[in-house]
């Protein structure tokens, strides 16, 4: 795939799609985590010749976190300073954003609103079909070429992701190509036994991601927490009360058809904490009342599941173990990703929440590779092919080399 050195930018129109994709505080609608928003900065400076129009989305449709990207736009000002001018539009492909397209200005950036208010960013499509989106169709004249530096949503073939590049030239981003790089690093000196932490509140995701990563060699212990865990307790009969999720009794038949193919994989949690009367109480899992809400790991799951990860040669952690954000029920999250910063492994930190997280505990700079992905990167270490690199490799076979490639070979470089 081609990268920002390959293609000529200065003075064109970009569209630039990242994963600005942030935790959000339910009560106040505010950012509270901002490592997504942070990691696009490397190829929005780097494009800071180009007219650049810059596109994320933002949480799910009727969730707590689908909010518009004014927060967003107020970050990256902050973070880019005031050597550029950074304007939002509340519009995605209507007549405000692309009138404010076409009157960008060299080195101006623009942020679309949120891309999921357009209802074709919610569904998946073959890339012939997704160049033909309304999205696509609407926008891409305005563009001459686009950069793909979402990594987090590599795994989802929607309209901003395979459809512009599937018409426009098109190249990895710093964070894909970076990510790209290490991860086949990564992969080439990975060592047994792997262990894999789970957590976090994607259980449909979590589920797909444990069956592949035992198929390819990649789980030799599957060490749950989080929501997940939940399901597999439900799925043991250890809770008995029902969790309240979605599609909940599908995805407690599929955890128990998992536990019942690889029984010697699964590690779920013996004692957990909840709220009583505002205060934080760990109890076995035994003793758990039907009104009870399991709001982290008890710290006899914490010292067993460390063992696990100190013996491991390759660790993977993803999602964290409860609800984190509440200084009462952050010791599982923070305890095992300092179990994992300590070991002698090689350690992948996957996920926004746990990124924030590391930055939190100081730990970031412990581990071997720290990803904001996560059901993308859980993929790429199975071997999977993702739509978004599928779509960058057929848009360097079609578009090919450009200057900037002739000059590299010519310089003697890669």
């Amino acid at each position: 795939m081609l990268t920002l050195d390959d293609l000529e930018t200065d003075g064109r129109t970009v569209f630039l799609r990242v994963d600005m994709n942030s935790p959000v505080d339910p009560a106040t609608g505010g950012i509270t985590g901002t490592g997504r928003i942070e990691e696009a900065v490397e190829s929005i400076e780097a494009l800071g010749g180009a007219r650049l129009v810059v596109a994320s989305h933002q949480g799910r449709v009727g969730n707590g976190d689908y909010i518009g990207m004014s927060e967003h736009a107020k970050v990256l000002r902050r973070l880019l300073g005031g050597g550029r001018r950074i304007s939002h539009v509340e519009d995605v492909i209507g007549e405000a954003a692309r009138g404010r397209i076409a009157g960008l200005e060299r080195g101006e950036v623009l942020l679309l609103d949120n891309l999921r208010l357009c209802a074709e960013e919610n569904y998946e499509f073959p890339p012939e079909e997704a160049a033909r989106t309304m999205m696509v169709r609407r926008l891409s004249g305005l563009f001459d070429l686009c950069v793909l530096d979402s990594f987090p949503s590599a795994h989802r073939s929607h309209p901003s992701i395979v459809g512009f590049s599937h018409v426009r030239p098109a190249c990895a981003g710093r964070t894909v190509e970076r990510e790209v790089r290490e991860l086949d690093e990564i992969i080439t000196v990975a060592k047994a036994p792997h262990a894999i932490v789970l957590g976090g509140s994607k259980v449909s995701d979590r589920l797909e991601a444990t069956r592949m990563l035992i198929k390819t060699g990649r789980a030799d212990h599957i060490l749950l927490t989080g929501l997940i865990g939940n399901v597999f307790m439900r799925a043991q009969g250890r809770v008995k009360a029902p969790l309240g999720i979605p599609r909940e009794d599908e995805a407690v038949e599929r955890a128990h058809a998992l536990i019942g193919e690889y029984p010697d994989v699964f590690s779920t949690p013996v004692d957990v904490a909840i709220d009583k009367d505002g205060d934080r109480v760990d109890l076995d899992v035994r003793d758990l009342g039907r009104g009870d809400r399991i709001l982290d790991v008890g710290p006899k799951t914490v010292e067993h599941y460390s063992r696990l990860i100190s013996g491991a040669g390759t660790v993977f952690i993803s999602g964290p173990a409860g609800h984190f954000e509440n200084e009462k029920f952050s010791y599982g999250t923070e305890s095992l990703l300092r179990g994992v910063a300590d070991s002698m492994a090689t350690t992948i930190v996957s996920g926004g929440h746990l990124t924030s997280a590391l930055r939190r505990y100081g730990l970031d700079g412990r581990i071997n590779h720290l990803s904001t992905a996560g059901g993308a990167l859980v993929r790429y270490l199975t071997g999977k092919k993702l739509p978004m690199i599928q779509s960058l490799e057929r848009a360097a076979e079609r578009h090919g080399p450009s200057r900037g490639a002739g000059r590299r070979q010519r310089d003697g470089g890669a």
